[in-house]
């Protein structure tokens, strides 16, 4: 279990990294693009092409366009959880999760997107990963306005899988020295006055196995009030660990889903039954954002969103 970082009171303080046993290996940051690419990353880029880059090359960019000139709504959302300690009762989350800067999202369209969330004026801010889509490269002006907000309680980012398709390491770099936290498998302490909210965060962890691996890593016998996965497949094992919230995005609400049935969407076909919005075990909460980029250029009753999280103690 490590400590990485400290937010007393109301004031940012510099991250200190003591995560143990990991090296810098990316002295050459472009050694990372001239080795071969990992199967992951070769399998992401075919199913990119398929279903992004190849049909907005038939329509001559068309369907890009559109993507893009979508707007993104910013979602108020109140979450009651009787485990939320008293002393941090209604404070505001800006969560923002699955940017997939690439091809589907400019870094441009990216940091107005940003914008949006800066002008909200949360009192933390919480990433809970895919900054990138594909290649790490086009992200840092991205990092650089998300660490740039203005949150006094904090700002905090845990990676998701295609952050890992390129260089896990790289975006973790470019994101730690935008003036963000990194959580992996870590646990970080916000004060207010004599009291202590307890932040924890998991590094991209696809099955409920691996999910509660890294939260034992995370917490050893302790739990935290806060919980950040880009998975919330993590969501049981938080619960059993009486997590009071648990913040996870990755399922994109399946981008296409009945009207007015947030959770009948094809997310679901894929195994994520936790799909969009709240979600609760016992005195735990779940919210899952439906994301503020795509996987594919289209959304169907799923619009992109950055959601605004007004947190009160039960």
């Amino acid at each position: 279990m490590g400590y990485i970082a400290e937010f007393p009171g109301f004031l940012h303080c510099i991250e200190r990294d003591v995560l143990i046993g990991r090296t810098d290996t990316m002295s050459d940051p472009q050694a990372r693009t001239r080795s071969k690419p990992s199967l992951k990353l070769r399998k992401a880029r075919i199913r990119h092409f398929l279903i992004t880059s190849g049909p907005n090359r038939l329509t001559r960019g068309w369907i890009n366009r559109r993507h893009q000139s979508a707007d993104v709504v910013v979602r108020e959302q109140e979450i009651i959880a009787p485990n939320w300690p008293k002393a941090f009762d209604g404070i505001r989350i800006g969560h923002i999760s699955d940017l997939h800067v690439g091809d589907l999202l400019s870094p441009e369209r990216a940091v107005d997107i940003v914008g949006q969330l800066n002008d909200a004026a949360p009192d933390m801010v919480c990433h809970t990963g895919d900054l990138a889509d594909l290649y790490w490269p086009g992200i840092e002006s991205v990092a650089q306005a998300i660490g740039a907000i203005d949150a006094p309680m904090g700002n905090f980012f845990v990676r998701g899988n295609h952050d890992e398709l390129d260089s896990a390491e790289e975006v973790e770099r470019i994101v730690r020295q935008a003036g963000t936290t990194v959580l992996q498998d870590d646990v970080a302490l916000v004060r207010r006055g004599e009291q202590t909210l307890r932040v924890g965060g998991i590094a991209w962890s696809r099955t409920p196995s691996q999910c509660r691996q890294r939260i034992d890593s995370a917490m050893g016998d302790e739990s935290v009030d806060l919980l950040l996965s880009h998975n919330p497949k993590a969501f049981d094992h938080a619960a059993e660990k009486s997590v009071a919230l648990t913040l996870s995005g990755h399922t994109h609400g399946g981008q296409i889903a009945r009207r007015n049935r947030p959770n009948a969407n094809l997310a679901v076909f894929h195994g994520h039954r936790r799909n969009a919005g709240i979600y609760d075990i016992g005195d735990s909460r779940l919210f899952v954002t439906v994301g503020a980029g795509a996987l594919f250029p289209l959304r169907w009753n799923v619009p992109a969103e950055i959601a605004m999280l007004t947190v009160r103690s039960g």
